[in-house]
C-alpha cells in the first residue's frame, strides 16, 4: 500500500465541475500538468465559491491572481485565479478573459486574500475590480504612468527618478536615454603580439618575433 496521498484525476475533478458549474463554464482543458477552468467573467464570484463550498472538491484555498497580456485579442487579458485543496492534495488554475475597460467582480467575499492580490494585477496590468474596498497600487510608486506588464508598455518607462543635490530630495524626469546604442571596440590590444595568436598576422621570412617587436 502507497504512503503517498491519493489523489484524483483531472477527468473526474473536470465531470465534477461540467456538473456544478454548468453555463457558467466556458472551457476545461490542461495544461502544464494542471486542469484549467475557462469562466464567464461575470460569474467569477459564483464560480469560487461553489468551488470552495462543494465537498468533493474543496478547493479552500486561494494561492495566487495574476494576469496575463494578449494585445491581438478583443479581450486582451486573462485573470488567473489559482486553487489549492489542502483536503484531497490537487490544485485548479480559473481564468477569465476581460478588457481594459469591462470591470472584473472582486472575489473578496470569497476570499479576503484577494484584496491585494487583485491590486496587484491591476497595478500591473490595470484591470479593473468592481467591488474591491482598495483598488490602488501596490508595487509601483505613487504617480506612475500607465501599468508595467502591459505588452505596449516602454521598456524604458515613462519617467525616471534620480536624487537631486540642488532640491536635496529624490525628484523625477522624463526619462532620457543620452547614449542609445554604444560602439564597442572588441579588438584587444594585445592581438598580435603573442606567438600563436590566431589573429595575429603571418610573421614575413627574416621578419623578428612578435615578442622582440614588442620590446
Amino acid at each position: 500500500m502507497s504512503h503517498l496521498p491519493a489523489i484524483a484525476s483531472h477527468d473526474a475533478i473536470a465531470a465534477q465541475a461540467v456538473a456544478l458549474l454548468g453555463a457558467r463554464l466556458l472551457e476545461q482543458r490542461e495544461a502544464a500538468g494542471e486542469l484549467t477552468l475557462l469562466v464567464a467573467r461575470d460569474s467569477i464570484v459564483e464560480v469560487l465559491a461553489l468551488l470552495r463550498d462543494t465537498p468533493e472538491l474543496a478547493f479552500e484555498q486561494l494561492m495566487d491572481i495574476c494576469g496575463a497580456d494578449y494585445p491581438e485579442r478583443p479581450e486582451r487579458f486573462e485573470v488567473v485565479y489559482h486553487l489549492l485543496s489542502l483536503r484531497h492534495n490537487r490544485r485548479v488554475r480559473v481564468k477569465l478573459s476581460t478588457d481594459d475597460s469591462a470591470p472584473v467582480p472582486s472575489v473578496v467575499s470569497v476570499f479576503p486574500v484577494a484584496g491585494w492580490l487583485e491590486r496587484e494585477t491591476w497595478d500591473c496590468y490595470g484591470v479593473l475590480f468592481a467591488g474591491n474596498p482598495d483598488l490602488r497600487r501596490i508595487l509601483t510608486d505613487y504617480g506612475f504612468e500607465g501599468h508595467p506588464f502591459r505588452k505596449d508598455f516602454p521598456l524604458t518607462g515613462h519617467v525616471e527618478l534620480h536624487y537631486s543635490e540642488e532640491a536635496q530630495a529624490v525628484v523625477y524626469a522624463p526619462v532620457k536615454l543620452k547614449q542609445d546604442f554604444r560602439n564597442f571596440d572588441f579588438l584587444s590590444p594585445w592581438e598580435g603580439m603573442l606567438p600563436g595568436d590566431e589573429k595575429a598576422t603571418p610573421q614575413q621570412p627574416g621578419e623578428p618575433a612578435a615578442v622582440e617587436r614588442a620590446k
